[in-house]
C-alpha cells in the first residue's frame, strides 16, 4: 500500500442475499469439535441447524436432564465416520468464512448421501471444515478405532 493510499478498516456486512445456512454455517464454525459432534449426533432428532444448536448448548448446561454431551457424542462420531471417507479426497480450499461455507455444503452434497437432512448436512459440513480439530478430538478422547499390528 503506498502512502497516498488509506487502509479501509470498516466491518462489512455479508451480502443481503446470502442464504440464511450460509450465516447458520458461520456460526457452527464457532463451535468446538465436542460440539459438532454432539449436533451431529441429535440432528437426525431434530434436523434444523439452528433447532440442534439450541438442543446442544441446553444438553450442555444439564436441560433436559439425563442427557449429556458425553452421551450425544458418540452417534455423531459413528456419523461422522460414515461420511468422512466419502469427503476424502476433497479440499476446501477457499480461505473467506462464507465462501468456504458454500464449498463444504457443496462437497457434503457430492459425497452421495442421501440421507441427509438440513441440520445434519450442516454439521457435516462444519465438520468438514473443521475436520484436524474433529479428528485431534478422536484421537484424545480415543474414539479412534484400533488399527491391527
Amino acid at each position: 500500500m503506498s502512502d497516498n493510499e488509506s487502509f479501509d478498516s470498516r466491518f462489512t456486512l455479508p451480502a443481503v442475499d446470502d442464504p440464511a445456512a450460509v450465516e447458520v454455517g458461520v456460526i457452527l464454525l464457532g463451535l468446538d469439535a465436542e460440539r459438532l459432534l454432539a449436533g451431529l449426533g441429535v440432528a437426525s432428532m431434530a434436523d434444523d441447524p439452528t433447532t440442534v444448536a439450541l438442543l446442544v448448548d441446553r444438553i450442555r448446561h444439564g436441560v433436559p436432564a439425563g442427557i449429556t454431551l458425553a452421551g450425544m457424542v458418540p452417534a455423531g462420531v459413528h456419523r461422522w465416520r460414515s461420511v468422512r471417507a466419502a469427503l476424502a479426497g476433497t479440499v476446501t480450499g477457499a480461505a473467506a468464512v462464507r465462501a468456504a461455507w458454500a464449498e463444504a455444503v457443496r462437497t457434503v452434497d457430492a459425497a452421495g448421501r442421501t440421507d441427509l437432512g438440513p441440520a445434519s448436512r450442516a454439521y457435516l459440513a462444519a465438520c468438514w471444515i473443521r475436520q484436524s480439530e474433529v479428528d485431534r478430538y478422536l484421537e484424545d478422547h480415543h474414539a479412534v478405532p484400533e488399527v491391527p499390528a
